[in-house]
């Protein structure tokens, strides 16, 4: 586990809550010096404790109106049955977010879709057609929200 001090974490904390913070303004923030955020911001890139940045999305806005998790069984857990699915789910524009993870179900998938019609063809078309699935189990999502913290590591 990578060791971080006190301005790392606050500095993984404040870019977890607001990724276009300038260099300048979440320096201000910490009270460093701006060319002393940079490096620190550099270093947590070069050693994968940043290991990206993105966009969040309204799906309403873009006109997904439907989010699902998709619990999936597969029949086999076969080396070349596991990759197989895992590349066809990453591959569907539909998925949001792929889980491989253990008790009953092996999968859960996050899909967004325009409506129950296209929620419907994508199960029926992407899951229970693939000869790795066994049981699918379908949950709406009704409200989504993220935690802006981070757990306190001892």
């Amino acid at each position: 586990m990578t060791e971080l001090d006190e301005i790392d974490w606050q500095i993984v904390q404040a870019l977890r809550n607001d990724a276009r913070i300038t260099n300048k303004d979440l320096a201000e923030r910490l009270s460093i010096a701006p060319s002393t955020c940079l490096e620190r911001v550099r270093r947590l890139h070069e050693r994968k404790v940043i290991i990206g940045h993105h966009a969040e999305l309204n799906p309403k806005a873009l006109g997904l109106n439907i989010q699902a998790m998709i619990a999936v069984r597969l029949g086999k857990h076969a080396r070349k049955q596991i990759t197989a699915f895992h590349d066809a789910m990453l591959a569907m524009p539909e998925t949001v977010t792929l889980y491989h993870i253990s008790g009953a179900f092996d999968y859960l998938v996050h899909v967004m879709v325009r409506d129950t019609d296209a929620l419907r063809d994508l199960i029926l078309n992407g899951f229970t057609e693939r000869p790795e699935v066994e049981h699918v189990e379908t949950h709406l999502i009704f409200e989504q929200a993220r935690s802006l913290s981070l757990p306190e590591l001892e």
